[in-house]
């Protein structure tokens, strides 16, 4: 069962709570993750994963509006982020990834009314739980990271495609600076306050910012939440389990998905949440928010709250 109290790494000093959450640790095979949580514990559970460079406080706006819908709202700072601890098993492929949320839903011991919420790396996690067809997770929701068909299906306008895979490239040259060992840990001070400014620019970063920074203590806490974009060139470790998920996680989705991005977005283009939408399962919705970008679910958190709590009682 997921406990309240302290997991085996130390909490980062400037460690606070958004306000009406819960602290509680969740203890899975092979990691502790502590958590933020709202809303009534027999409530169906709506998993919210953050992605990169981000925290669990990403959903301070978002849990909150859920847990008003009767939802048990759970958001892990994920493998790698203080105070959750690194994985023992060395693995942050997005195969651990979707492992970690199944684990969760079986320690929380939820029901078939589960929910996944994903933005970035998250998204990626639950876009992999929607081709997966053993997810426990009844709908989900991602955002700023489309399915891979956005990336791969041949349409009409393959001329569009062409275009944005290669500005898409220029826009991603951080994935390769991330890889040099060493170095990119060292520049994470500088990294990750440019990549807020270039992402959602005209945002306000400074509290996110400080979270930032204190769930990654020099160490191997930057080297582990590294290991994601790493592992993606880099056979993956763990169990087998986290094979299967790996296999299953660019895959096309299987379960209906509401898709969100916004328009301003300064990682990933805007342009494939169109291309999303065209290779989304039925039931699938995809919005484009206006005067957002990468970070939209805090730079327009009622537009983005009500998108989702709409989608979720349409399809509950």
């Amino acid at each position: 069962m997921g406990t309240e109290g302290t997991p085996s790494e130390a909490t980062p000093s400037d460690f606070t709570v958004p306000g009406g959450a819960e602290v509680i640790t969740l203890e899975l095979p092979t990691v502790t993750l502590r958590a933020f949580a709202w809303g009534p514990v027999d409530g169906p559970l709506a998993l919210c994963l953050h992605g990169f460079p981000d925290t669990a406080h990403s959903w301070r706006h978002l849990g909150p509006r859920l847990a008003t819908e009767g939802y048990r709202v759970v958001a892990p700072f994920t493998r790698g982020y203080a105070p959750s601890t690194v994985a023992s098993d060395g693995d942050y492929h997005v195969g651990a990834l979707m492992s970690d949320a199944v684990d969760i839903h079986r320690v929380l011991e939820a029901d078939n009314r589960a929910v996944v919420i994903g933005h970035d790396w998250g998204a990626l996690t639950s876009n992999g739980l929607a081709a997966y067809g053993d997810s426990p997770f009844a709908a989900v929701v991602s955002m700023a990271v489309p399915p891979v068909g956005a990336f791969t299906s041949v349409s009409d306008n393959t001329l569009q495609l062409m275009k944005l895979l290669g500005r898409q490239l220029f826009m991603s040259w951080y994935m390769v600076f991330v890889q040099l060992p060493r170095v990119s840990e060292r520049s994470l001070d500088r990294l990750i306050p440019l990549l807020w400014r270039r992402w959602s620019p005209g945002y306000d970063a400074r509290h996110d910012l400080r979270q930032i920074f204190g769930a990654l203590p020099i160490g191997r806490h930057r080297s582990a939440v590294l290991g994601y974009y790493r592992a993606t060139l880099r056979p993956a470790r763990g169990s087998a389990r986290n094979h299967r998920m790996r296999a299953a996680a660019f895959g096309a989705p299987l379960t209906p998905l509401l898709y969100l991005h916004g328009v301003n977005d300064g990682c990933m283009q805007s342009g494939f949440a169109e291309r999303a939408a065209q290779v989304l399962p039925p039931g699938s919705e995809s919005h484009v928010v206006a005067d957002a970008g990468h970070f939209l679910h805090l730079e327009r958190p009622e537009v983005v709250g009500e998108l989702i709590v709409g989608y979720l009682r349409r399809n509950s």
